[in-house]
């Protein structure tokens, strides 16, 4: 039976509350699940423990050793409970987030790391991930390249057979012609036509307003989204539509390295630790996905 490992997350902040409630509420087979991190009080699943005392460097062991696992195959994916890249590089471990540990650790020849996030037929994916704003830049190849990683996620773990993806332009109202910005002209949309000519199904790059609000709009009515998945430009040009929209089912999904890794949408949440009135809802989704995508 394939297996998930589920990481405890920073020791200061809620992951451990998560992953109790999310396990009680699902119930998965005791061989289904391998706690990494720390042991959980009330729950009797097998757990590795990571004696490490500096929070920074117990959260990326934690992450290491589940990457270790998948490598030998004793896991098949990983869901990963909130870690602060401040207790990250406070340790020496200069990363931007889990995503790129994990990718790090994993990639193996020409295998790279992308984000989507995913609550129920809304997939959201990023172009670029956790980078300033000004030091973003987009060109035809990443274009190319990550569509195509994409639309091999959805054809063989999403069992879509021809899948339509939509994309968000760089900049507002899509460029108005190079009134606004030259991107969607001189890069994007060449990128696109490229893609469509080897058989992948695409828009042109759209105003990123405008298809939001169209995408709020069809899952808030329980509506069929138009598209399978959506590509957006840069984090929070889909991270403030998708936490907006479906904060309490969106989960953070990694694809394109050797197991699926997915993880709660929210932060640490220092300022609630040890209250028990965390949310689980989140980590509930994330579980699910993973269990349903290994």
């Amino acid at each position: 039976m394939n297996k998930i490992a589920i990481t405890t997350g920073d020791k200061l902040g809620i992951g451990k509350e998560l992953v109790k409630k999310a396990l009680d509420f699902l119930n998965p087979k005791k061989d289904e699940i391998l706690i990494i991190g720390e042991k959980i009080e009330g729950l009797n699943y097998e757990t590795l423990e990571i004696n490490i005392e500096d929070n920074g460097e117990f959260c990326y062991q934690s992450l290491i050793k589940a990457c270790k696992l998948a490598q030998e195959g004793k896991i098949q994916g990983i869901v990963t409970a909130p870690v602060s890249k401040e207790e990250l590089h406070k340790s020496g471990h200069i990363f931007n987030g889990q995503t790129e540990v994990i990718e790090n650790a994993l990639k193996e020849n020409d295998d790279k790391a992308e984000m989507i996030f995913i609550a129920d037929d809304l997939r959201v994916m990023l172009l670029t991930r956790h980078i300033a704003l000004k030091d973003i830049l987009i060109t035809k190849d990443m274009i190319i390249d990550k569509v195509l990683r994409l639309n091999k996620f959805l054809k063989e773990k999403c069992k879509i057979k021809n899948p339509k993806i939509g994309v968000c332009a760089l900049n507002p109202h899509a460029g108005e012609n190079g009134i606004l910005g030259s991107e969607e002209i001189e890069i994007i949309n060449p990128a696109l036509q490229n893609l469509r000519e080897k058989g992948i199904n695409l828009s042109e790059a759209k105003p990123a307003d405008a298809l939001f609000a169209r995408v709020g709009k069809k899952y808030l009515n329980n509506q069929k989204q138009d598209y399978d998945a959506i590509i957006s430009m840069y984090h929070d040009q889909a991270l403030t539509a998708v936490k907006a929209i479906a904060f309490d089912k969106a989960v953070n999904t990694t694809i394109g390295l050797k197991v699926i890794r997915t993880s709660p949408s929210g932060g640490c949440a220092y300022d609630i630790a040890g209250k028990n009135i965390a949310d689980p809802a989140s980590m509930i989704e994330a579980v699910k996905l993973a269990l349903k995508l290994i």
